[in-house]
């Protein structure tokens, strides 16, 4: 463990709202048959939003509410077959720092409200922070 008197806080901006449930029948990845979702955001970040249009690529971080904390080692995607490897060798959501990276696309923005495409995430799931994909057409 990092020995540090330093605290970290995250608040997060805003929840998931997705047909999404369970982890078990969930998309491992957004690009496998992710459904739309919402990404809805707490008032106190409404001015953030302002420039967000759709087909905007987006990375949203999110907090992977209900992963384990406790695992360093995972089979790849569950496959038993395939060596177990340290978990900041996968996208595993099973790690110390429980942090999901997602690439979006801005499908509708309705106020608060950012519907997006791939987003794998299950409803309720925290969001963090979103950015925008370096590299995109309107590149900030």
């Amino acid at each position: 463990m990092v020995d540090t008197d330093e605290a970290y806080v995250l608040r997060p901006v805003g929840r998931v709202v997705s047909p999404l449930t369970d982890a078990a029948s969930a998309p491992r990845q957004g690009d496998e048959g992710a459904p739309a979702a919402w990404l809805v955001f707490d008032r106190s970040v409404e001015r953030a939003l302002g420039d967000l249009s759709v087909g905007a690529e987006l990375l949203v971080l999110t907090w992977l509410d209900r992963a384990r904390r406790d695992v360093l080692a995972v089979h790849p995607r569950g496959d038993e077959s395939r060596p177990e490897t340290g978990v900041f060798s996968t996208r595993s959501p099973h790690r110390p720092n429980p942090i999901g990276l997602h690439r979006v696309r801005v499908l509708a923005v309705d106020g608060l409200r950012v519907q997006v495409a791939d987003l794998e995430a299950l409803d309720g799931t925290p969001v963090l922070d979103v950015k925008p994909v370096l590299g995109a057409v309107d590149e900030r």
